[in-house]
């Protein structure tokens, strides 16, 4: 078959590569479509902990499953599929909390840019679904990032009437998060990013302002809404120390901040003790999903609650990956289809 192969920082291989053979438990998938990701682009930029090259590359699918293990129950040849990249050991330390996100022997799964991916059994028992009717193979491959996002948003505890602010909030993740802060009755919701592009859409999904740090003083804007308090959420979506210190400061007394994006390995930011001391407040690091979330996202774009179809600009081929994340990286698409 025909396959992406990430052979380092800058160096991608579209190629042939043996057809994956199953095991028992497992299921060989069609791939439809996959999503490019920013944990894809951060990969191609600079390299990722977790991937050791030459291997597959991508994570973000949907497709038909073609072939079925021995064992596999609930799933046949033919059934439209989206599957998560990763599930839980459900047995470390970390499992028996309830904390399935940072599991101790987390399995991951690569290869989506190809033209089949086999799924492994520990997924298919826990994060793989049927595709609902009238979800296309392009919005039910956002299951995974929207499932991060759905563990995040839980965080934020936003209630009715609160003012939440997205930090770095025009990209994917952002404006998923906007669209759960809005379903769970948020008065106002802010979308702070560089490109007005992202930030014209920020609104067309219900955004109530936006701000361009570059044109506009973020914490001025945030104080004239809120009488001078601040912010009652702030969620910060970048991955960036100075947007991170963003956060913390456009918070109100008693405020939750949760910082969603990841910044480079070693990063620090200083803390205004005072701050966080005597104003009481909140401040959750959040990482990737759960099972819980996996469900739980399915349904958000079933239901249509978060609209998976602003985020997907554009459509390439397999052999156009390479381009495909030069476009992402340069701004010209929150999210690419790659259709094999």
């Amino acid at each position: 078959m025909k396959a992406v192969v990430y052979r380092g920082p800058g160096e991608l291989s579209y190629q042939d590569v043996e057809l994956p053979t199953i095991g028992s438990g497992e299921i060989l998938v069609r791939v439809r479509a996959a999503l490019t990701c920013g944990t894809d682009v951060k990969t191609y930029r600079r390299g990722h902990h977790l991937m050791k090259p030459p291997m597959p590359f991508g994570h973000e699918f949907a497709g038909d499953i073609v072939q079925v293990g021995d064992g596999v129950s609930g799933f046949a040849e033919g059934m439209a599929v989206v599957a998560a990249n990763s599930a839980p050991c459900l047995s470390c330390f970390y499992c028996h909390k309830g904390r399935q996100n940072l599991c101790e022997d987390i399995l991951f799964n690569w290869g989506a840019f190809a033209e089949y991916i086999r799924v492994p059994a520990r997924i298919v028992e826990h994060n793989v679904y049927q595709i609902p009717n009238g979800l296309s193979y392009e919005e039910a491959a956002l299951l995974e990032p929207l499932a991060c996002v759905a563990l995040g948003n839980e965080a934020a505890c936003i209630s009715t009437g609160d003012c939440v602010v997205i930090a770095g909030g025009g990209g994917p993740i952002g404006l998923m998060h906007l669209q759960l802060a809005i379903n769970d009755g948020a008065a106002q919701v802010v979308v702070i990013d560089l490109k007005d592009g992202r930030l014209e859409l920020a609104c067309e999904l219900g955004a109530t302002r936006v701000i361009n740090p570059t044109t506009e003083d973020p914490a001025a804007v945030v104080n004239e809404l809120t009488a001078g308090r601040g912010a009652d959420v702030v969620i910060e979506t970048a991955g960036v120390p100075e947007v991170w210190k963003m956060a913390l400061a456009l918070a109100r007394k008693g405020a939750t901040v949760v910082m969603f994006g990841g910044c480079p390995s070693g990063t620090q930011i200083s803390l205004d003790t005072g701050m966080v001391h005597y104003g009481e407040l909140t401040v959750k690091g959040v990482f990737h999903h759960t099972p819980r979330t996996v469900e739980k996202a399915l349904h958000l774009l079933s239901e249509g609650v978060v609209r998976g179809g602003p985020l997907i600009n554009a459509r390439v081929p397999l052999r156009q990956v390479e381009q495909a994340l030069e476009v992402v990286m340069q701004g010209g698409a929150l999210k690419v289809a790659v259709i094999p």
